[in-house]
């Protein structure tokens, strides 16, 4: 399976390395952007996070020439008590690559994609018990429709969510695409795209475990240490710039006089998102979502 990395220079680019720091890869994943660290360090160390078996396994081959890292299999929401444990309270960066590995997509037995057969699945920990076949099989039809309209902005969620209740139960995507299908046969794109995509983040806490590591990410961070994250959703986005404003910003009420402005702890690096290439996107259509951020601690 072939597993190409998103944005890889523009986040080694934003990460500064320094040969003897300590970084973190939030989401090991295909381990391209690890191995791309490992290149840039000499006494430093890598931690790396993940939840997914054959994540796992197939880092540790990619890593196979690198001996200074260490995998932690574990959600990256836990990145402080398991960094703690190791003996690592700070850290000179943290890279966040918010979009599913290849392999994750590919693999049929997964349920993540909407193009083939499968189980409703879902899960990056395949420990956990929620499942998408779950939800779908046992929530209500109001939490049904609020999961597809807050996490996957899907105006015909009632709609959907009504079809489900009816055609209950579901086993397999195929299922739910042929319901999506039915609602959103006028709409552009996969009619599917939006409802799998918030069955993801529902089954995966996703949008919460990103509020937690980015307030843990900050309290870690060294002086000049960096923060880069990669989103490939509005919703995703939308969270980590509204943290870097807030965390790099002083709310001042107005007509307050002020002899000394305060000082922030951050500073936002990229004013703006950063895009892949044409070229990158060209290469690997997957990337076309693609927007990435970095704060800086002073």
């Amino acid at each position: 399976m072939k597993h190409e990395t998103v944005m890889k220079q523009e986040a080694i680019e934003y990460l500064n390395i320094k040969p003897d720091g300590i970084y973190v890869d939030g989401t090991l994943g295909g381990a391209g952007h690890a191995k791309h660290i490992l290149e840039h360090l000499k006494n430093g160390h890598l931690y790396a996070f993940d939840q997914d078996d054959f994540a796992i396994d197939y880092a540790k081959n990619v890593l196979k020439d690198f001996s200074n890292y260490t995998i932690i299999r574990s959600n990256f929401r836990f990145m402080k008590e398991k960094l703690s444990e190791l003996g690592i309270h700070h850290i000179d960066g943290l890279l966040l690559d918010l979009g599913l590995s290849s392999f994750q997509i590919d693999d049929e037995n997964r349920g993540f994609t909407y193009l083939k057969d499968t189980t409703l699945d879902m899960r990056m920990d395949r420990s956990q018990e929620l499942t998408a076949e779950v939800i779908l099989n046992t929530y209500s039809m109001e939490e049904l429709a609020k999961i597809f309209f807050v996490y996957g902005e899907e105006k015909n969620s009632f709609k959907i969510a009504r079809r489900i209740i009816e055609k209950r139960p579901l086993k397999s995507t195929m299922e739910l695409v042929k319901i999506c299908d039915s609602v959103n046969y006028n709409e552009k794109g996969h009619s599917s795209k939006r409802v799998f995509q918030a069955l993801r983040i529902a089954v995966n806490d996703e949008l919460t475990v990103l509020e937690d590591v980015l307030k843990d990410a900050v309290d870690m961070l060294n002086p000049e240490g960096r923060l880069v994250v990669i989103t490939f959703h509005s919703l995703e986005d939308r969270i980590v710039k509204h943290f870097f404003r807030d965390e790099s910003t002083i709310d001042i009420p107005k007509h307050m006089p002020i002899m000394i402005l305060p000082d922030t702890k951050t500073e936002v690096i990229t004013k703006k998102p950063v895009y892949p290439s044409e070229a990158e996107i060209e290469r690997n259509s997957r990337a076309k979502s693609a927007k990435l951020r970095a704060l800086k601690r002073k």
